[in-house]
């Protein structure tokens, strides 16, 4: 697989971004079980060659799309002490609601367990990471991690495929409303 480096060459990005708009494309009209690398190749117009230099696999290359998304969020807002908690919330509901379908394919309740799991551990990592400054014991910072996180993912799963129409900023309020009280209760019990 190509690392991407501050050098990476804009015909690497390119080529990863037309494979993995592909990729997406073809889970929102197949699903994930139904498509193959050489399906990914035709619809973006590459050789199998190609793909494998840059990917070892369909998985890798939908991987690499939440790594990008944890780092563009983490450039939004980083995880600093001082900083509101939980702040990814608001733009990754928004990022979802820019691209619902999408989001419905990836990470709703029709999509494959390898993307849930790969997304559920995107959120916990940036949830670990916008609580570390706490200064919680490791067992008690990656438990409410956890909590943390499946409530998040339960309110945008339920948010994508019920179709509300509540907006991303009430969702994003409500989620926040909802654990406030848990980040203050674990941040007075340290």
């Amino acid at each position: 697989m190509t690392k991407l480096t501050a050098t990476t060459d804009r015909r690497v990005l390119r080529t990863r971004r037309t494979l993995r708009d592909a990729l997406i494309e073809l889970i929102a009209q197949r699903g994930w079980d139904a498509i193959s690398v050489s399906d990914v190749c035709e619809r973006a117009d590459v050789g199998r060659s190609t793909f494998y230099t840059h990917f070892a696999d369909k998985e890798e290359l939908l991987l690499s799309g939440f790594d990008d998304l944890h780092r563009m969020l983490r450039a939004l807002h980083p995880a600093l002490p001082g900083s509101r908690p939980l702040a990814f919330a608001g733009p990754l509901i928004e990022h979802a609601g820019e691209n619902l379908r999408i989001f419905r394919a990836l990470v709703g309740k029709r999509s494959g367990h390898a993307m849930q799991k790969r997304f559920r551990q995107t959120v916990v990592s940036l949830v670990t990471e916008d609580l570390a400054h706490f200064g919680l014991a490791e067992t008690r910072l990656i438990g409410t991690a956890h909590y943390l996180a499946g409530a998040y993912l339960e309110l945008l799963t339920w948010w994508i495929d019920s179709r509300t129409k509540l907006a991303a900023s009430e969702l994003e309020q409500l989620f926040h409303q909802l654990t406030t009280p848990v980040i203050e209760s674990l941040i007075s019990a340290r």
